[in-house]
């Protein structure tokens, strides 16, 4: 026998659930400024604005695809993306908060100057500049793409997968690529990068890193040569 009472309670229970308030949403961008979970703040180590931190190896996240950056935030969390600096973060941090942290990161403005950068890769570079050719020519006799290919000119980025390189730490670039070679990281769009790693010397990934490492630098410099006057260039 249902009980009289029972449409009284369940009309009570619908009222206590729409008064109950909603979960909201994370928020990226406090979590960023204040951790969440125990994990530490993310400005802690990249940056107020997503910056990073060349002298301590930290990289940029601002204006990197938000895609990537949860890949890489759920890799880190799971261990298929071995790092001793990141995985309890990300392991604190639950699939909503992940997605949030990296969708503000993608949000903010890069600190690149895009169109500086896209312009080096009209810059002739010789097989001697290690790190230029590997980045614009490849080397195709390893059967090694030019990283520009992907990764955009001037390693400026493209799309929600592809990361910029420019202005990397050299040592976090360098460290990555070795990962790739030790199976640390997932393999990529297209599997591509384990096979790149493995193929390059290791004086091929210290040039390269380096190269890109040095590129918003190197780019400013030939932008203010190219728009210096005529009797002043050297």
């Amino acid at each position: 026998m249902i009980p009289r009472s029972l449409p009284g309670m369940l009309v009570l229970g619908a009222l206590f659930a729409a008064a109950a308030p909603a979960q909201s949403a994370p928020d990226g961008k406090q979590i960023s400024a204040q951790g969440a979970n125990g994990a530490p703040a993310c400005i802690t180590c990249h940056g107020a604005r997503g910056e990073g931190n060349p002298a301590a190896g930290f990289p940029q996240l601002a204006g990197m695809g938000g895609r990537y950056l949860e890949e890489q935030l759920n890799a880190m969390a799971n261990g298929s993306r071995v790092s001793p600096v990141m995985a309890a973060t990300a392991k604190a941090l639950d699939p909503a908060q992940r997605q949030a942290v990296a969708q503000y990161y993608a949000a903010l403005p890069s600190t690149l100057d895009t169109d500086q950068l896209a312009a080096t890769a009209m810059h002739p570079s010789k097989p001697a500049d290690t790190g230029a050719w590997l980045a614009t020519r490849g080397a195709w006799d390893k059967n090694v793409p030019a990283c520009n290919q992907c990764h955009g000119p001037g390693g400026i980025g493209v799309g929600e997968n592809f990361p910029a390189l420019a202005g990397q730490p050299a040592a976090y670039i360098a460290g990555q690529l070795r990962a790739w070679r030790q199976g640390q990281r997932p393999p990529g769009p297209l599997g591509l990068m384990p096979a790149v790693a493995t193929r390059l010397s290791e004086s091929e990934i210290d040039a390269v890193s380096a190269y890109y490492a040095g590129l918003p630098t190197a780019a400013a410099q030939l932008a203010a040569q190219a728009n210096a006057p005529a009797g002043a260039k050297q």
